[in-house]
């Protein structure tokens, strides 16, 4: 198999499984990491080394997501899947009546919602290459304005919003090319986007991981005005 896909966010939680599965598939695999020192990524390289690339990636920052191109382009010549799945949570706790954090508010969309645009900007030439042209946005229930129960998480549930618009003006522009877009909340996760492992949570990465790649093939032929936005956990469409 020659398919290519790029994951970002690739170091842990749901991006590592998601390269660890699509390696096992038989796919190459383009991992995003952003810390210097990826360990997880190191390993599965000793186990895929002519399947697996690791690429420094900040998907916050332009110069980086360029940089990746580069690297990228310097291995191959198409893209198939690019799943944008870096994305951090920021600050949580702080209600209308607290000093609000602007700076955490501006990082977290800079990550969720303009680290995917950076990607699909840049890597547009190489997706337009490949045979699926396929776009996979992990987004988050709490991007649904229609499902909104909250009163805070600012920076996370507005990022996520507008990671949605996005995704839907971006099929607008890409449909007639063949580019396919699927928007997903991935499900309560066992990963570290507090900091720290959330053991709470009822489902593994791999098991998030294995749902996408289903759904994914269940939503192939899906025709629709705007990209399918997917719960991981059911298959249900969520409301915008």
């Amino acid at each position: 198999m020659n398919e290519v896909v790029f994951v970002t966010g690739a170091d842990h939680g749901l991006g590592y499984a998601l390269c660890e599965k699509y390696l096992g598939l038989g796919f190459h695999v383009a991992a995003g990491k952003y810390p210097e020192n990826s360990v997880n990524l190191a390993e599965l390289k000793k186990v895929y080394p002519d399947r697996l690339e690791i690429i420094s990636l900040d998907v916050s920052s332009t110069d980086s997501v360029k940089n990746a191109y580069s690297c990228f382009t310097g291995k191959f010549s198409r893209l198939d899947i690019l799943i944008n799945n870096a994305g951090i949570l920021g600050d949580i706790h702080k209600t209308i009546y607290d000093e609000i954090d602007y700076d955490d508010i501006i990082r977290t969309f800079q990550v969720n919602s303009l680290g995917p645009l950076r990607m699909v900007n840049v890597f547009l030439p190489s997706l337009l290459n490949g045979s699926r042209k396929l776009i996979v946005n992990i987004s988050s229930e709490a991007g649904s304005i229609g499902n909104c129960f909250r009163k805070n998480w600012f920076g996370y549930t507005m990022s996520k919003s507008a990671l949605n618009m996005e995704s839907a003006l971006l099929q607008n522009e890409l449909r007639d090319k063949g580019v396919r877009i699927l928007l997903f909340h991935p499900g309560w996760m066992r990963t570290m986007m507090e900091g720290k492992l959330n053991e709470n949570a009822p489902t593994l990465p791999e098991e998030a991981a294995e749902r996408i790649m289903y759904h994914i093939d269940k939503f192939r032929d899906y025709k629709g005005d705007l990209p399918p936005y997917i719960n991981n956990d059911t298959g249900e469409i969520l409301p915008w």
